[in-house]
């Protein structure tokens, strides 16, 4: 028998179940950082990054402060039948690796088919940055994103497409600049129905037509 606590799944935390470090811990925590670099956190030039660094940690993780299907629980009925795509693209967002928790650099595309009711565009917007602000990889924030909309708005369809680049790819490892990755979730009418998903595919265009 196996009498190791570690292998024990019931004794590792669930996420978020942890008690969150207080301020003054992570201070200390990035002047030890400082220090395994090479670098002295008590001269001039570092006096003051610890605390740089964790206020700029509130904002890049921002994310797991927001609830997205709060976000998109008012909604507008006196929409007059419309009932085709509802696209906004070109959100740009910043995101973080979790694997490096290096930055990834890009943008969404985000479309739905409303049933009878539509919600503010901002509201699209801001479901991407709840789910950028956290530690990501760029496949499951596709689909966070994409789930999110499809089980608040209850739609006909939904569509998501990201581009980004890794700066995890970019700037070590392979050291591969200008490389953009590109997924996508289709749900709905998106996924079953040809010519839509052809229709917002073509709205989206390709990264080369946007940027020529």
């Amino acid at each position: 028998m196996n009498t190791d606590p570690s292998s024990d799944a019931s004794s590792i935390p669930e996420h978020g179940s942890q008690e969150k470090p207080t301020r003054e811990e992570a201070l200390r925590a990035v002047e030890t950082l400082l220090r395994w670099a090479g670098d002295d956190p008590k001269r001039e030039g570092l006096l003051g990054t610890p605390d740089r660094v964790v206020r700029s940690y509130n904002e890049f993780f921002g994310g797991y402060d927001v609830d997205p299907d709060e976000v998109l629980q008012r909604t507008f009925e006196e929409v007059e039948g419309y009932d085709e795509i509802v696209l906004l693209r070109d959100i740009n967002f910043v995101s973080h690796c979790e694997h490096h928790m290096a930055p990834i650099i890009g943008r969404a595309h985000v479309a739905y088919m409303p049933d009878n009711r539509v919600v503010g565009i901002s509201k699209l917007a801001r479901v991407v940055e709840a789910y950028a602000r956290r530690l990501q990889i760029q496949e499951k924030m596709t689909a966070q994103v994409a789930n999110t909309i499809n089980d608040v708005l209850k739609p006909k369809g939904v569509a998501v497409v990201i581009e980004a680049s890794h700066q995890c790819m970019t700037t070590r490892g392979v050291n591969k600049s200008g490389v953009t990755m590109v997924t996508s979730r289709m749900l709905g009418l998106f996924r079953s129905n040809a010519s839509t998903r052809r229709e917002f595919l073509a709205l989206v265009g390709s990264p080369q037509t946007r940027s020529s």
